[in-house]
């Protein structure tokens, strides 16, 4: 069924009570050579002090819809050992949880009896899924966004699993 509401930015401008997102993949989009991975292992790493040079538009979008009322949280599925782009990742969770962001952290043999969706996904107020499609290397193909209630509720339970097993990111040891 068609969204009258049709991008990200809408959806999450739009959520009332709650945005969370799953993700269950070890690497994303990993430009070796350019970008943020890149520069990370190079040694660059954000300067907790200097929050004006963290990832904007991002974190200023989370930090007004937190501002709202809306609860936001993330959970990782990770393998562990972690991956090198896991690694990245942590090290700069620190500015989603500045700007208001729950983040969770669930090792993937933890996850073992839990029934997952197939993408991850962004759930907004328990009704609208925005799936994120990636390609085996990573790379984004695509989303889609779908307000089926029946894949809304298996999304919503798959997510409230991981959460209730998942480790807080300030607790969270990277292995």
């Amino acid at each position: 069924m068609p969204l009258n509401v049709q991008t990200f930015d809408e959806l999450i401008a739009g959520c009332t009570r709650s945005a969370v997102h799953l993700e269950m993949r070890d690497s994303y989009a990993v430009d070796y050579e350019e970008g943020p991975f890149a520069e990370w292992k190079n040694g660059f790493r954000h300067d907790p002090a200097d929050r004006a040079s963290w990832w904007r538009p991002w974190l200023d979008l989370i930090q007004e819809t937190v501002e709202r009322g809306v609860i936001v949280r993330r959970a990782r599925l990770v393998s562990e050992p972690v991956s090198e782009y896991t690694r990245f990742l942590y090290d700069g969770t620190f500015t989603n949880v500045a700007a208001g962001e729950q983040v969770r952290w669930l090792p993937r043999r933890r996850a073992s009896d839990i029934a997952l969706p197939g993408n991850d996904f962004w759930l907004f107020d328990e009704r609208w899924i925005h799936w994120n499609h990636f390609a085996g290397d990573g790379s984004w193909t695509g989303e889609e966004i779908s307000e089926d209630l029946a894949t809304a509720k298996l999304c919503a339970e798959a997510f409230e699993a991981v959460w209730a097993r998942a480790i807080p990111h300030d607790e969270y040891e990277i292995h």
